[in-house]
């Protein structure tokens, strides 16, 4: 199954909810939309399924039109935020539901059910109930229902948003060699950049019902078309400054000064903005970020094995991401460390100039 969107648009009460987008969706791939919340992501999703249908331009499967055909006519299963599951049912009659509208016996749904339930590990819960189960073994029954189904267009539509940072770590991972397995049109939806690249796959960037950007996952990342992308596809948000090449060299702010090596060297002079993800920042001197520059501390939070570290430099407020806990008062001074080397550069319109050579190894940051 191939499906495609011809330049679909959306208006409710006369707000604009999907503004012209195409896309092509392959079988067998994976796309994940990532996007701040009310970006789109839903409205699309469910143009998608044929939940609702677009104000205009039109939906095809297999190159047929498919714009006005009901969802119930359509091979989808999506998978919500919320654990939609019913309340009176076993988890097995759960999973079950959608296939006893089929014509398979009562064999055939009973292997497919329990297949589904083994590779979603919850084969020991069949014979309960939601309410017996925790959040992670709703959303997994949940998962399960959508799976069996095996449709040719699989939605989820932030599917572990509810879930604690553990149980997410872990379903992502089983998601991932379901996805790998079959050769379903897989469409994911997150606001977290940090999920969008442990999945892989194609990504496809949306703010205000608009595509920004879309291409391979891992591309986009290291290359944002634009300041927007780039705010989107970090988190937190990029740290921007304005600043401009003269006489040789880049003046970011008030004193950063840095010389024209590497991919900064293609500048033309006149003004930019430059911007640096946090993780590519350090109150640590290092190999690589050699450039100081002084601030002030704003607050410091520690998450997990990190700290984001809130400071001010000439009127702007940037932020650090820094391996370990590190503890700051309020308004203390510190030395920030900067790699030149992960600079982007954006022209006044917002448009990407220059980015950073991509990054050997790890998880990107």
């Amino acid at each position: 199954m191939s499906l495609k969107l011809e330049n679909v648009t959306t208006t409710v009460g006369g707000e604009t909810h999907i503004d012209n987008i195409s896309l092509e969706l392959s079988p067998g791939t994976l796309h994940v939309l990532i996007g701040p919340t009310l970006a789109g992501k839903t409205s699309l999703m469910r143009l998608m399924a044929g939940l609702d249908k677009p104000s205009t331009g039109r939906v095809l499967v297999d190159g047929e039109d498919v714009t006005g055909v009901s969802v119930r006519l359509r091979s989808v299963a999506m998978v919500y935020q919320q654990f939609i599951n019913y309340p009176s049912f076993t988890v097995y009659d759960n999973i079950a539901s959608s296939l006893r509208l089929t014509r398979l016996s009562n064999h055939e749904i009973d292997l497919k059910v329990r297949e589904v339930a083994i590779t979603m590990r919850i084969d020991p819960l069949l014979d309960r109930r939601p309410a017996e189960l925790s959040g992670g073994q709703q959303q997994r029954t949940a998962i399960a229902r959508a799976l069996v189904k095996d449709a040719r267009l699989l939605l989820l539509d932030e599917p572990l948003a509810n879930l604690d940072y553990k149980l997410r770590e872990e379903l992502r991972v089983e998601l991932q060699e379901l996805f790998k397995r079959r050769e379903t049109i897989v469409v994911y939806a997150t606001t977290e950049p940090s999920e969008a690249l442990m999945l892989g796959g194609a990504a496809v960037v949306l703010d205000e019902g608009r595509k920004l950007q879309s291409g391979p996952t891992l591309e986009v990342f290291q290359n944002p078309a634009s300041v927007a992308v780039a705010n989107i596809f970090s988190d937190p948000p990029m740290n921007m400054i304005d600043g401009e090449i003269v006489d040789g060299e880049a003046r970011l702010g008030e004193d950063i000064r840095l010389p024209l090596d590497g991919h900064l060297g293609q500048l033309s002079p006149g003004p930019y903005r430059f911007g640096v993800r946090a993780g590519h920042l350090s109150v640590v001197s290092s190999p690589g970020h050699e450039f100081r520059f002084g601030a002030t501390v704003d607050f410091a939070e520690v998450s997990g094995s990190e700290t984001f570290i809130h400071i001010r430099h000439g009127g702007a407020a940037w932020v650090v991401q820094e391996q370990g806990v590190h503890s700051f008062d309020l308004g203390q001074p510190i030395d920030v460390f900067l790699d030149a080397a992960r600079l982007f550069v954006f022209a006044d319109s917002g448009r990407l100039v220059a980015a950073p050579a991509p990054a050997g190894g790890g998880t990107p940051r």
